[in-house]
């Protein structure tokens, strides 16, 4: 149900996750600077980072995709921009990240 070959955002500052459609479509706009129907995959980490939502446009409506680990965190990527909102990620990373992996960031040399 996920597109595959989309461009993949991941919002840096944490959300309330119990906000719904309109808001999370306000967080990508104002956040992020972006369209919720640009095809792309928005996903917001909470707080405590034991959960996480995915927001995005199918071609027919949005979507919302929720995941909450039993034990753990997700690991947030970060951005070597201090001021940046949000990081891309490629497919990899988000199926690592939803499947609770310890992801690698990369590391500036």
């Amino acid at each position: 149900m996920i597109p595959h070959g989309v461009d993949i955002f991941v919002g840096l500052e944490p959300i309330d996750l119990r906000w719904g459609f309109e808001r999370l479509s306000g967080v990508v706009s104002e956040r992020l600077g972006r369209g919720v129907r640009d095809r792309a995959l928005y996903l917001f980490f909470g707080k405590r980072r034991t959960a996480l939502k995915i927001v995005y446009f199918d071609g027919s409506g949005l979507c919302i995709l929720y995941k909450r680990l039993d034990k753990g965190t997700f690991r947030v990527p970060t951005s070597f921009d201090e001021h940046a909102r949000s990081v891309e990620i490629d497919e990899r990373v988000l199926e690592d990240l939803l499947a609770g992996v310890d992801i690698e960031v990369p590391t500036r040399h």
